[in-house]
């Protein structure tokens, strides 16, 4: 089966946006270059005190996009910065989106805007993440914990966990 891939053109935004009509080919990493990015990003987070949960390890990069924001504090930008270079290995600019056979790799150039890198890190994630997966793990979690909403059963309170008090 061949990698996903994602159309990216950015459209959405302001006449004065220099990156406007540009359109990106997304192409997922490799099930092992994806592996080792989840890997070195779950030690430098780990390095940086986040809290990483019981059942990572069957999240893969889902579980990483569950950790939060919050994950992010206290990482330092020199254990960053090759994580989010490596982002990019994955976007190719396409000159001529009705023939992606011309897309070619980004040169810096290729995006003129922040905002539009910021963009493309956010479809890049939710190309490589199984929604649905971080879904079913979520659920699975609530259904393992006693009197959790996904149980039905009571609450140690005996309170309905839906009301808020």
């Amino acid at each position: 089966m061949a990698r996903r891939t994602k159309l990216v053109t950015i459209s959405d935004v302001d006449d004065d946006n220099r990156d406007k009509g540009k359109t990106f080919l997304l192409t997922e990493l490799s099930a092992e270059d994806a592996e080792d990015w989840g890997l070195r990003a779950l030690l430098v987070l780990s390095a940086a005190g986040a809290e990483v949960p019981d059942d990572f390890e069957d999240a893969g990069m889902a579980g990483l996009a569950a950790m939060g924001v919050d994950a992010l504090r206290g990482l330092k930008y020199d254990d960053v910065k090759p994580l989010w270079k490596q982002m990019f290995e994955c976007v190719q600019v396409c000159p001529d989106p009705r023939n992606l056979q011309l897309a070619r790799a980004l040169v810096p150039d290729d995006i003129e805007e922040p905002s539009t890198r910021l963009l493309l890190r956010k479809e890049i994630v939710e190309l490589h993440i199984n929604f649905s997966r971080l879904a079913s793990l979520s659920k699975s979690a609530l259904q393992s914990k006693p009197g959790s909403p996904a149980t039905g059963g009571p609450t140690p309170t005996g309170q309905d966990p839906w009301v808020l008090s």
